[in-house]
């Protein structure tokens, strides 16, 4: 089957979205499909192409499996400037579409979410290719976007929800990431059985539990103290304020050490609200190749969404943690994905989002029970084996290909028919 898939992010990027779709391609590819990428530039660490990649608007690159196309992503180095980086995706995702209806033909289209935009490049291949069309949501946009701020402007809003619902009618079947995401996206639509539950998934050979004393940690300086971790993007649909405010609160507790590993808009902000206390580090996202590694150094890893967004969002990060055999504290809202794959597994513990007394309370009831601890991340190195691996992933969209162009093959039957 030949499978064309347009996605913002592709290893090398480092954006957790990226490593979801490239271990995909690489499951379809292991399956004998014929897949071929068009993706960015790598340009998620800085918000500008990466030095050894410029010289070039576009990339083209040969694979096992079958090929890369990369464009520039013409993004703006200014992370804040929100109309400039949807203009970057605006072009970005016209120049998707151009080499997208390009190709040679391909019998499915699979397509990441957000950007918004891709949907409709995604809609334009599919219609040049007479081929199925697949809509793969990450995050529900722009009600994510909304929530958290980043936009108010109700004819901003206004046209985004238009081209959101336009994606989800044009779209042959939706995968999502949770029921809530499913839900979320089934009570907007025409034909809510077209949204299919289908997660990221983790390699549990490569993400695995290993001992927390590495050399990462002795990179910070640090040896047995209980490092309380939140690795990832530094935006708005992150209240780190929560972490400081712990971290403030916990300063008599010197065993307790809180690191912050990532970079994004917000980074300079929250170093500078975090400023005079000792026990909270941020530090640079450590290279890809390094994430084992980061995650064994952790006692705790923090999962954080602010109010409303447990339902249009579900980091990938997640599984990874799991995988890593560390425990979870989440501050999401309550009955939401992440809050029930926490509680019901026992992979740790969730509290209600931005309750900061009971974030702190919950984290040094963790810091105190180093055999709870253990427990929960054999649990949730349990749950992710059984239910999150990368086989079992990739066999769900290879069933959903087979089904759609099944469909196709019926549709096109029919119609000769009746002629």
């Amino acid at each position: 089957m030949r499978v064309l898939v347009l996605c913002p992010h592709f290893e090398p990027d480092t954006a957790p979205t990226g490593h979801v779709m490239t271990r995909l391609v690489e499951e379809l590819g292991k399956r004998e499909h014929d897949v071929h990428v068009i993706t960015s530039l790598p340009w998620y660490k800085t918000h500008s192409v990466d030095s050894q990649w410029t010289g070039r608007l576009v990339r083209k690159k040969t694979t096992p499996w079958g090929s890369i196309t990369r464009l520039h992503p013409m993004t703006s180095a200014k992370k804040n400037n929100l109309v400039a980086r949807a203009l970057a995706f605006g072009m970005f995702s016209m120049f998707s579409a151009l080499a997208g209806v390009a190709r040679k033909r391909c019998d499915v289209i699979l397509v990441m979410s957000p950007p918004l935009t891709l949907g409709l490049a995604g809609w334009l291949a599919a219609l040049r290719h007479r081929a199925p069309l697949v809509l793969n949501i990450q995050d529900i946009h722009p009600e994510a976007a909304v929530a958290t701020g980043s936009i108010s402007n109700p004819k901003i809003i206004s046209m985004l929800e238009a081209l959101e619902s336009f994606s989800y009618k044009k779209a042959d079947a939706i995968t999502a990431l949770s029921d809530d995401l499913r839900l979320n996206i089934a009570n907007r639509i025409e034909h809510p059985d077209k949204v299919k539950i289908i997660p990221n998934f983790v390699d549990t050979d490569w993400i695995y539990p290993d001992s927390k004393f590495n050399s990462y940690r002795t990179a910070l300086g640090l040896t047995d103290e209980v490092v309380v971790m939140y690795a990832g993007n530094l935006g708005y649909s992150q209240p780190i304020e929560i972490v400081i405010d712990a971290a403030r609160r916990l300063q008599h507790r010197q065993e307790i050490v809180f690191v912050i590993n990532g970079e994004g808009s917000r980074r300079l902000e929250l170093e500078a609200k975090a400023e005079g206390l000792e026990n909270i580090r941020f530090v640079d996202f450590s290279p890809h190749e390094d994430l084992n590694e980061v995650l064994a150094a952790a006692d705790i890893h923090l999962i954080l969404l602010k109010p409303g967004l447990g339902t249009v969002s579900v980091p990938s990060k997640l599984y990874s943690i799991l995988a890593a055999g560390r425990p979870v504290l989440a501050s999401v809202d309550t009955g939401t994905e992440i809050d029930l794959v926490v509680s019901r597994t026992g992979a740790g513990r969730s509290v209600s989002s931005n309750d900061n007394g009971l974030f702190t309370e919950t984290l040094i009831a963790l810091a105190d029970d180093p055999v709870g601890r253990n427990a929960a991340g054999k649990a949730g190195r349990k749950f992710a084996e059984e239910w999150l691996s990368a086989d079992s992933v990739a066999q769900s969209y290879d069933e959903l290909f087979e089904e759609l162009l099944f469909s196709e093959v019926n549709k096109k039957k029919n119609f000769r028919r009746k002629l």
